[in-house]
């Protein structure tokens, strides 16, 4: 697997390995109720953001894969994360052996477009890159934009299911020339 984590540019934003100095603004972002109600409900320490970090890279070399963090070209500030992951989780259906994506941006950015942005640059590179030609995400079923989000990017809804005390939708996604073959 490669450790070479590729950079990816759009009009407004830079897709990059994340940083030490990507701690801050993430644990700022992780103080925020909006952008943690959908994914832990509740905001998480310092540890455990940094933790979150060192996952996004370790994704790479182990999977060929992984998380970038999302910079705002104009500002050069840290406004989220996007990117693919196999987070080995225990749920049915399984989604072990997909690289399962997933986004997310400080609330200021919501409504901006950015999300979008970044993440098709991301299914860009993996329909591209990657051998598997199936992606998955989970999704709180609760969590309207980015239910919405997924349909723009051509996910669809495989299943319904509870994870960790939550209620989610499974989709997945076929790399469209996948769909050509």
């Amino acid at each position: 697997m490669t450790t070479d984590i590729p950079r990816l540019d759009t009009a407004r934003l830079r897709l990059r390995a994340n940083q030490a100095a990507d701690l801050a603004p993430f644990l700022a972002m992780w103080q925020e109720p909006a952008f943690y109600e959908f994914l832990t409900g509740a905001p998480l320490g310092e540890e455990e953001v940094w933790t979150k970090l060192l996952r996004h890279l370790g994704q790479w070399p182990m999977q060929g894969y992984g998380y970038w963090g999302i910079e705002e070209k104009a500002t050069g500030e840290l406004v989220g994360a996007v990117g693919f992951a196999d987070w080995q989780r225990t749920i049915e259906p399984s989604l072990k052996g997909f690289p399962e994506m997933g986004w997310v941006l400080a609330p200021r950015c919501h409504g901006r477009g950015y999300a979008a942005e970044a993440a098709q640059a991301a299914l860009a590179w993996a329909d591209a890159q990657l051998a598997q030609r199936r992606t998955v995400c989970l999704i709180d079923e609760a969590n309207a934009p980015s239910l919405r989000l997924a349909a723009k990017l051509g996910f669809q809804e495989f299943s319904r299911t509870i994870y960790k005390g939550q209620s989610v939708r499974l989709l997945e996604r076929l790399c469209p020339t996948a769909l050509a073959v």
